[in-house]
């Protein structure tokens, strides 16, 4: 079975820090949530930045770049033989990513940019793209269509919330709905959902207490696949540290998430 069609049929998390900080802490998340995925029973998808392209600020962390970002990956793949997603952001890093990565994820703000969509298809890799803050579930059809007319059509949607003005983020679970009929796998991105953009002097700010409800929620309207960003010590995350759930906290939560997923 691929792993696309394990993805429409099997529950399943993408997982890991906002952004590569260092290779330490990428094999910290990766140890951890490999071995709950084990004692859960789902299918586990790692995930970290190799570079954080749209930052509020000029001073914020980035991440490692492009080629030392992608030989960090490379090494969790390798070590723990797990599929491994990272976004990108221009066309050109496209076919470059996908030698190593498993998804190639559309980032919300760039959800509508063609080339970008175009050359991810190419690669023939799986390609998520996340709703944008400002599209609704049934606009998701055209970035889908763009990817599929490159004959690709291992697509999945993430829902993220919507933009609703002075920093907030609302989850409209209608969304959800919209984007399930198009007959592509659906992620609920929990962790950007309770996002507060720019909020916090520069910085992203965020409600992390939030994120038990919005994952349960999303399981009750069908969801099986869930994006949580994670790290031992979001209080001192370098991106979106607000908004991350604590490691040791996965197992709580995510035992919580999966008691409410619809059969």
């Amino acid at each position: 079975m691929t792993l696309y069609e394990r993805l429409q049929k099997e529950t399943f998390l993408i997982a890991g820090p906002c952004v590569i900080e260092n290779e330490e802490l990428l094999f910290e998340v990766a140890e951890h949530m490999v071995e709950l995925s084990k004692k859960m029973g789902f299918l586990y998808i790692f995930k970290a930045s190799f570079d954080k392209a749209n930052r509020t600020s000029m001073e914020s962390f980035r991440g490692p770049g492009l080629e030392k970002g992608l030989e960090a990956l490379a090494k969790i793949k390798n070590k723990y033989q797990i599929p491994i997603t990272t976004d990108i952001h221009e066309a050109y890093q496209a076919e470059i990513a996908a030698e190593v990565v498993d998804i190639l994820q559309i980032p919300a703000f760039l959800c509508r940019q063609t080339d970008l969509l175009l050359k991810s298809g190419e690669t023939g890799k799986i390609v998520n793209i996340k709703k944008a803050q400002f599209l609704t579930g049934r606009d998701m059809v055209y970035p889908a269509k763009k990817v599929e007319s490159t004959g690709n059509k291992q697509i999945m949607l993430t829902e993220r919330g919507t933009s609703f003005g002075n920093h907030n983020l609302v989850v409209d679970f209608r969304n959800i709905i919209d984007m399930k009929e198009m007959g592509y796998p659906v992620v609920m991105d929990v962790t950007h959902s309770v996002q507060k953009p720019s909020a916090n002097n520069g910085t992203t700010g965020g409600n992390r207490e939030y994120i038990p409800y919005f994952s349960k929620a999303a399981a009750a309207m069908g969801v099986k696949g869930f994006f949580m960003e994670t790290h031992p010590n979001p209080n001192n995350a370098l991106s979106d540290g607000p908004n991350m759930v604590e490691l040791e906290n996965m197992e709580t939560v995510l035992k919580e998430t999966f008691n409410h997923i619809m059969i």
